[in-house]
């Protein structure tokens, strides 16, 4: 199981984090998040995918960060229609991956994501909030039954070193996780992650091979 850290803002702690080797690390283009990155991404070592999250903006605007940064890969964390994804991953060089979110609670509709199985290279179900992530709470896991899809999907919201056992568990179904997302459960202030914890976290990860 692989393992991205979002909402990075700051250039140093970004290269600071970055001695972790984390698979992934998220930078959100959103103007209106608390996360929003609007400096430098500094060159990082090339195992690590840089991940570029967008909210509902145009394709001009997602080609331009991805060749400013050389990002590896999109995050479209809005209401993206399955037109616009296809769109998109025409424009994108074929190495680019495609990350398309959904905001999971008990009612999430799992019928909804089966238009974009052929449009993205993964799906992410974060919690579903007042904002498009980044809302610091977990959600009902066990929702994760009804998925009817053999697409990879990252799991996101809320988590923090309580969730490691439940990833645990989780990880023992017939799942296909491909990645755990975290982010506002290692923060000092948004967009500001404390590397000892990440640490601390990514060493227990690793030790359970999930």
């Amino acid at each position: 199981m692989k393992l991205k850290i979002c909402g990075m803002k700051y250039p140093e702690n970004i290269l600071e984090v970055g001695t972790l080797l984390p698979d992934y690390m998220g930078f959100i283009f959103w103007e209106k998040s608390a996360r929003y990155c609007n400096g430098n991404v500094p060159e990082l070592i090339k195992t690590i995918k840089k991940v570029g999250v967008f909210v509902n903006q145009n394709q001009e605007e997602i080609l331009e960060k991805v060749e400013k940064f050389n990002l590896q890969a999109v995050q479209l964390h809005g209401e993206e229609s399955v037109e616009f994804c296809s769109e998109l991953k025409e424009k994108l060089p074929k190495k680019i991956e495609i990350i398309k979110v959904f905001s999971a609670d008990e009612n999430f509709d799992f019928e909804i994501i089966k238009p974009f199985e052929n449009v993205c290279d993964y799906f992410l179900f974060d919690t579903k909030g007042k904002l498009p992530g980044g809302n610091g709470t977990t959600f009902d896991w066990s929702i994760l039954k009804k998925y009817n899809s053999k697409k990879p999907f990252f799991l996101s919201g809320g988590i923090g070193m309580n969730e490691l056992k439940a990833i645990e568990e989780i990880s023992k179904t017939k799942l296909p996780i491909y990645a755990v997302d975290v982010n506002s459960k290692f923060e000092i202030e948004p967009g500001l992650k404390n590397k000892n914890l990440l640490s601390n976290f990514k060493r227990k990860f690793d030790v359970a091979n999930f």
